[in-house]
């Protein structure tokens, strides 16, 4: 029988999964004990970072989310429809910053980051990454969590609305470690944007791990080496 309660209940079920946003799910191994929400660049979509799940060789098993961001008009290109975690006014990324955007996005990204606890993930044990547009996200996301989160990876980006950080970052977020990488020959996002973003961090209390590779707007080999070496010290050190 199905009572009202019930209905109730699944009514706001409904309501919670319709806030979720579309993504691919693939997990490493069985009963998986971290999960890593890995936020896509400008125009791409979950779909590009899935190949890191056969690169990172990791001592446990990971569920992986590569969520789609939502399609919205940028300013830059045009007002073309794309995929997009916030709009982009000025070849100057850093200026004229979409807030409503970027913190809409932080609310789609807390949602998965719920959506891993209720599965039995500890916050300690989720990481958050992002390339570019999506790095920038997951560190603005970060740093405005209630409990410390196992790590967030920054690719190629920088650190938005900083300005708001000294009144919105939480004391327990600065226990959670930083890594940053960036291709020193980055015309997209330059490379002294994110170097800044860094200084800015550390000077906030936070533990940055910073990683610069001779390429542009992109990921390589090593650095993906050092991302699988990275996060494997973060699960070492919480064992």
């Amino acid at each position: 029988m199905i009572t009202a309660d019930s209905n109730m209940q699944n009514n706001e079920q409904e309501q919670y999964m319709a806030a979720i946003l579309t993504h691919i799910l693939l997990e490493s191994g069985k009963q998986p004990q971290y999960s890593i929400i890995w936020l896509h660049g400008l125009g791409a979509d979950g779909q590009d970072f899935v190949p890191v799940v056969d690169e990172l060789k990791l001592p446990a098993a990971v569920r992986y989310l590569f969520p789609h961001a939502p399609k919205r008009p940028v300013t830059i290109n045009g007002g073309f429809v794309m995929r997009a975690w916030y709009d982009i006014a000025s070849d100057r990324i850093d200026a004229q910053q979409d807030a409503a955007g970027i913190r809409a996005s932080q609310a789609d990204v807390e949602a998965l980051i719920a959506q891993e606890v209720s599965r039995g993930i500890l916050p300690q044990h989720i990481f958050l990454a992002g390339f570019s547009q999506g790095g920038a996200v997951a560190l603005h996301t970060a740093l405005r969590q209630t409990v410390p989160l196992a790590g967030v990876l920054a690719l190629s980006t920088y650190l938005p609305l900083s300005e708001s950080v000294q009144t919105e970052a939480t004391a327990a977020s600065r226990d959670t470690p930083v890594f940053m990488a960036h291709g020193r020959d980055d015309t997209v996002v330059p490379c002294s944007l994110g170097a800044a973003s860094r200084e800015f961090l550390l000077a906030q209390g936070y533990a940055v791990s910073w990683h610069e590779y001779a390429m542009q707007h992109s990921v390589n080999e090593r650095e993906l080496r050092d991302i699988e070496t990275w996060i494997k010290n973060r699960m070492e050190e919480q064992k």
